[in-house]
């Protein structure tokens, strides 16, 4: 599928903000990805959505090696093949209406989609985000125009609470849902006695499940993070 660049531009140290024009009938949760097929790299990039409508979608996304340079670099009105719509993305129907919503640096993104769909769902979501230091902050401000409890933590508390999101947990909430490094996943996975649904982050090749490059060990046995997940249920990780 086709996708024509709106906007590519930086946000934070390294982080990037890809407004794309393109069918989105495909995604259908939020927690979704897409695989972003790059001019002169062999394998896709595989990028989190972080918010949709019928005319396109918005994708936030962190330079770490030359795949993710050379999108950087590319302009308003090129034009990007992307498989769209990967994975299995968070249930909203099947939480209380408190749920707690959890992002970490560059697991927050994928978690603004999700927050609205909460509320169009008519829950009551909170939000914790979590940042190292005040510089790597973004999507602050669309957050907090939702106009729902937002905390931010940063590990050397230069901005908001000092420490991690674990450090900012709520006395009550009905189940959380999470997307960070793994570190933080399993912190927030032994300290949260609710229900819950974890975004995994693993290298994948495909993005559809036929490579098995990105499989994982679960309660259940080996499981594709590209297609069973990248969303799993608390219950399901042997953490």
């Amino acid at each position: 599928m086709q996708y024509q660049i709106i906007e590519n531009a930086q946000i934070a140290p390294n982080v990037f903000l890809l407004d794309l024009a393109g069918d989105t009938s495909m995604v259908t949760k939020p927690g979704q990805f897409c695989q972003i097929q790059l001019p002169g790299f062999y394998l896709r990039r595989p990028i989190s959505i972080c918010d949709w409508d019928e005319n396109g979608m918005t994708l936030i996304y962190k330079v770490v090696g030359q795949g993710t340079d050379a999108l950087s670099r590319m302009e308003s009105g090129a034009v990007l093949d992307i498989l769209n719509g990967l994975g299995n993305g968070y249930d909203v129907n099947t939480c209380g209406d408190r749920p707690l919503v959890i992002g970490g640096g560059v697991g927050t993104p994928p978690m603004y989609g999700l927050t609205k769909a909460l509320m169009r769902a008519g829950k009551q979501p909170q939000v914790i985000l979590g940042f190292n230091t005040y510089e790597e902050i973004f999507l602050l401000d669309e957050f907090e125009d939702l106009d729902i409890p937002v905390t931010v933590t940063t590990v050397d508390g230069s901005f908001g609470v000092k420490g991690f999101v674990t450090d900012a947990l709520p006395a009550d909430c009905d189940c959380f849902f999470a997307c960070g490094p793994e570190p933080m996943l399993k912190a927030v996975y032994r300290k949260c006695d609710t229900p819950g649904q974890l975004s995994l982050e693993q290298r994948m090749a495909c993005g559809f499940g036929a490579c098995m490059g990105c499989s994982i060990q679960t309660n259940s046995g080996p499981k594709r993070v590209c297609k069973d997940g990248p969303v799993f249920r608390k219950e399901e990780l042997p953490w």
